[in-house]
């Protein structure tokens, strides 16, 4: 009988659900294993900064700035002048003397392959990268 009732006991005893609990050594390798993982995984996909310029392109010929200039040019065109400002590494169309005016409502540029154009004065600004001619984009074939 007595065999039966320790038996019983030993069946019918809590046990934790997922083995014995987690103490604070176990804990503190758990979250050094991820917060490595995470470091890492970071380090494999980041992408390193990489310098970008403002290309504008006009009829009477082209402007290379850095992104990270602070200027107002004016750039000539078919139509008359269009005003390109490049502020707190960012690029907007102020001003165009063309009639839909979509270039100023395009607002602000600031990433590799972002781009405005006013097409009735001819005018294109553009954002490049430095490495840009190693890199494939959607439309590369």
């Amino acid at each position: 009988m007595r065999r039966v009732r320790r038996l019983w006991l030993t069946m019918t005893a809590r046990k934790p659900v997922f083995g014995a609990p987690i103490k604070a050594a176990d804990g503190i390798i758990i979250a050094l294993a991820l917060s490595v993982s995470v470091f890492s995984g970071v380090l494999a996909y980041a992408v390193p900064g990489r310098q970008q310029a403002v290309i504008i392109e006009g009829s009477d010929g082209s402007w290379i700035f850095p992104l990270g200039a602070e200027e107002t040019i004016s750039v000539p065109g078919p139509l008359g002048a269009t005003a390109v400002e490049l502020r707190g590494g960012r690029v907007r169309v102020l001003s165009s003397p063309c009639t839909n005016q979509l270039c100023v409502a395009a607002g602000t540029i600031h990433a590799h392959g972002q781009w405005i154009a006013c097409l009735p004065n001819k005018v294109l600004v553009r954002v490049e990268a430095e490495d840009a001619a190693e890199e494939l984009d959607g439309t590369a074939w």
